[in-house]
């Protein structure tokens, strides 16, 4: 075949990259650890269906809300990038004995600590500024967001409490409050509804992670549910939270009938799945489909709510 290398050819190619380049590949890789670009990206999508829906509620446009929006996205994805940097800062001491974590650049010394935490502060501000271009309830909405994540959860109930994952929770669900009240600052009852749902998923997803890497978790000497009270316990009350998400489409029954069906149908799913749990050998197998499922469950949830309405 004409495009075959020779092993010589191939060895060329190689030496041809550029140190520098695989050098900024890796630095660029380094960053995106450093403010959990996968957290950032999640709550993105949240953001913008606060803000999407907001504007279909009050009869506003995309483009001529278009500086608003790019604010909001902008200001909002700082403040989450900067609250989870000051987390990695924080956490370098722990951060090694846990599989998941012990490559951060906080634990490995490719950054230096200080410097995360100058980061962590100075895209806070920037994204703190980007919000106050919009609204002074999404920018307050924004710090609470900070607050609770850095200060409630990363420095006082991480590793002192069970309740700790509920305590984090509340600083995930605020993205699309902050999303709604950057366009309405009176926030609708169903930006209430949207809260409530990114509060109340998140205990099930996260307690799926603890159970899965439980014995991480106990050597850094985190209190998480499966760690202190056992899997049985854990289960239980993951079967709960889930339970608690089956009222709330109705509340959003002005999104239609078919959002409607879509929303309970995937709460029934999850149900089932937690249900199984009680049956299963292999909690460690169980947890796995429960963090899938919630992965789907929430990206499914919140892209239904912008297609049904812009249809």
């Amino acid at each position: 075949m004409e495009n075959t290398r020779t092993l010589p050819d191939a060895v060329s190619h190689i030496e041809k990259i550029s140190p520098q380049k695989m050098e900024e590949k890796t630095v660029f890789k380094d960053f995106l650890a450093l403010i959990k670009i996968g957290i950032v990206n999640s709550n993105f999508i949240t953001t913008f269906t606060g803000i999407w829906l907001a504007l279909y509620f009050t009869g506003g446009g995309l483009l001529e809300n278009l500086s608003t929006v790019i604010f909001t996205l902008i200001g909002s994805s700082l403040v989450i990038a900067g609250s989870c940097a000051i987390n990695n800062y924080y956490d370098r001491d722990i951060d090694h004995l846990m599989e998941r974590t012990k490559d951060r650049p906080t634990v490995t010394g490719k950054v230096t600590p200080i410097h995360v935490l100058y980061m962590g502060i100075i895209f806070t501000f920037i994204g703190t500024v980007f919000l106050l271009f919009t609204t002074i309830t999404a920018t307050i909405i924004g710090l609470v967001g900070f607050v609770t994540y850095v200060f409630l959860y990363t420095m006082w109930s991480k590793r002192r409490y069970t309740i700790n994952t509920v305590i984090g929770s509340i600083s995930g669900a605020v993205p699309p409050l902050i999303g709604w009240a950057a366009i309405d600052s009176s926030l609708h009852a169903v930006a209430w509804v949207l809260f409530l749902i990114m509060f109340i998923w998140q205990p099930p997803h996260f307690l799926a992670i603890a159970m899965k890497r439980s014995e991480e978790y106990r050597r850094a000497g985190i209190p998480m549910l499966p760690v202190v009270h056992g899997f049985a316990v854990t289960k239980r009350q993951m079967v709960v939270w889930v339970a608690c998400l089956l009222p709330l489409p109705f509340y959003l029954f002005s999104l239609g009938i078919p959002f409607l069906i879509l929303a309970t149908l995937l709460n029934i799913g999850w149900l089932v799945i937690g249900m199984m749990g009680f049956k299963m050998q292999d909690d460690i197998k169980w947890a796995k489909y429960m963090f899938v499922y919630s992965l789907n469950y929430l990206t499914i949830l919140f892209v239904a709510m912008v297609i049904v309405t812009a249809i």
